[in-house]
Formats: structure tokens, C-alpha cells, sequence
């Protein structure tokens, strides 16, 4: 009896050594597919990453295929514009080859003709800087002279191209009178030996008023008394300060030009005024307008 379970123990642990064997053996086995599969899965991945990376590259090849093919083709338009420009220049060119010796003298006059006009602008740019070097010169003259007089009395500025100089009614005269008060004597000789320095201006002197009527014994209107007042300014810069008298022109506006509205007194008084306007002789603009080659 003993005997028997001495040999069913030895059987029982026989077989225990033997299910831990196989159990390792099948561990072993599992671990090794493992391995197999991550190293599976690993070149799965490259080879995801690696077919991404072709097909970015092969897209960015077929970009540049593409910009090439534009690039061929504009430059098979270009070929093809230069070939009928080409063809155009040979038709012009044959075309010329037959012009007469009658249409080769009219080409030459008209390009006289447009040299003669180039110079003839140019010309008239030049005059019209001197003419404007002149202006600037004279108004600065004129401040420097009328620095101590009120700029309500006179103001000088460039309108139109030519200087202004504008002598406040209220200075130079009463109410209703054209004779020129003696205090204002004085301002009227500084602005006579400026024009006097300058001999190549022509002065033309305008009288304004406002719109209030006027008429008594001496006046007979508004239109009467501003060119009296012109006419006044001129004959004392020619009898005083020397201003020759065939330089001058004297006018009268009367109230058909004012500066303001004349809806009040202030702008009523802005109105009554005599302006000497200074201007380059206009015979020499005419000549140059009127004769081109005067210049040449």
C-alpha cells in the first residue's frame, strides 16, 4: 500500500514538472510572436511615414511640373506676340520703303515745326519763372518797405499770377471824397520807389467801393467815385514820387467787384478800397504768344 503511494506521488510530481515546462514553452513562444508583432507594427509605421514623405515630395514635383508647363506656355505667347510684332515692323518697314521723296520733305517740316514748337514752350516756361521770380521779388520788397503800416491798411499778395497791392479806403480817403488824405501820402511813396526801382512792370490802379449809393455835386455814383479815386492814386505817383505816367493805367470797378458781401459794415469797409496791381508789360507776352520764333 505504501509502495503505491510513494509511485502515484512520484507520477503526480512527473507530471507537474512536465505542464510547468510546456507552460514555459508557451510563454516563451507568446513573447516571441510578440516581438515579432511590435517589430511588425514598427516597420508599418516607417513605411506610413516613409509613403507620406513620397507623396509630399511627389506633389511638390508635380507643382513644379506645373509651374514649368506655365512657364513653357508663356513662353510660347511671347514667341508667338514677338513673331506678329515682328511681322507688323516688316509690313511698317516695307511700307516706309516706299514713301516719296515728297512725304520725306513733309516728315522733315513737321519736325521742324514741332522743334520750333518745343523751343517756343520752353521759351514761355522760362518767362513765366522769371515772370514769377519777379513777383516774389517785388512783394518781398513791398513788406520790407510797408513793414511799419497796419495790414489793414494795405495788404500785398499774388492773385492770378500778379501782385496786389491793396490800400484800405479808410486810409487813404474821407467818406465820399477822392482826395487823398496827407497822412496816406507817405504809404503811397513807399510803394513808388519799389515801382520805381522796377522800370519793365506796368501799374494798373483800380478804385472799389462798396454798394452803398452815393451822389452829390462832384460824384455821381458809386462807379464815378472809384474811378476818381484811381485816378487820384495815379496822378500822385506821377506829380509826387515820379512814377511815369505812361506805366499807369487808372480804373474804376465801383462796387461790381467786391472781396466780401457787403451785408455789413465790416465787409463794407473791406470793399472800399484802391488797388495797385503790378504786372509785366503785356506787349512782350503778346509778341511771345502771337510769334513764337521772337525768342530764337
Amino acid at each position: 500500500m505504501q509502495k503505491t503511494i510513494i509511485a502515484v506521488a512520484f507520477l503526480l510530481t512527473f507530471a507537474s514538472c512536465s505542464s510547468k515546462k510546456k507552460l514555459l514553452a508557451v510563454e516563451n513562444a507568446k513573447n516571441e510572436i510578440q516581438l515579432q508583432l511590435d517589430k511588425a507594427r514598427a516597420a508599418l509605421n516607417d513605411c506610413d511615414a516613409r509613403t507620406s514623405s513620397l507623396n509630399a515630395e511627389l506633389k511638390t514635383k508635380n507643382d513644379q511640373l506645373a509651374a514649368n508647363d506655365k512657364s513653357i506656355r508663356d513662353l510660347q505667347d511671347q514667341i508667338e506676340f514677338f513673331k506678329k510684332n515682328n511681322m507688323q515692323l516688316l509690313d511698317r518697314m516695307a511700307d516706309l520703303s516706299i514713301v516719296t521723296k515728297e512725304g520725306s520733305e513733309s516728315i522733315k517740316k513737321s519736325m521742324e515745326t514741332l522743334n520750333l514748337q518745343g523751343r517756343y514752350i520752353q521759351d514761355l516756361n522760362k518767362s513765366i519763372q522769371t515772370k514769377d521770380s519777379l513777383n516774389l521779388v517785388l512783394v518781398q520788397n513791398l513788406k520790407r518797405s510797408l513793414a511799419d503800416v497796419s495790414d489793414e491798411d494795405v495788404q500785398v499778395e499774388v492773385r492770378k499770377g500778379v501782385v496786389y497791392v491793396s490800400l484800405s479806403d479808410k486810409m487813404l480817403f474821407r467818406s465820399g471824397s477822392y482826395e487823398i488824405n496827407q497822412s496816406a501820402e507817405a504809404v503811397v511813396g513807399k510803394v513808388a520807389k519799389i515801382l520805381n526801382d522796377y522800370k519793365q512792370i506796368e501799374i494798373l490802379i483800380e478804385g472799389h467801393t462798396d454798394n452803398v449809393p452815393i451822389s452829390n455835386e462832384s460824384v455821381k455814383d458809386n462807379w464815378d467815385l472809384s474811378v476818381k479815386r484811381a485816378t487820384s492814386v495815379a496822378r500822385l505817383l506821377q506829380n509826387r514820387y515820379g512814377v511815369e505816367p505812361g506805366r499807369m493805367i487808372a480804373g474804376g470797378r465801383g462796387e461790381y467787384l467786391p472781396k466780401a458781401s457787403n451785408s455789413n459794415a465790416k465787409d463794407r469797409q473791406t470793399n472800399r478800397r484802391t488797388e495797385i496791381i503790378i504786372t509785366p508789360k503785356l506787349d512782350q507776352y503778346f509778341n511771345l504768344y502771337s510769334n513764337p520764333d521772337s525768342n530764337k
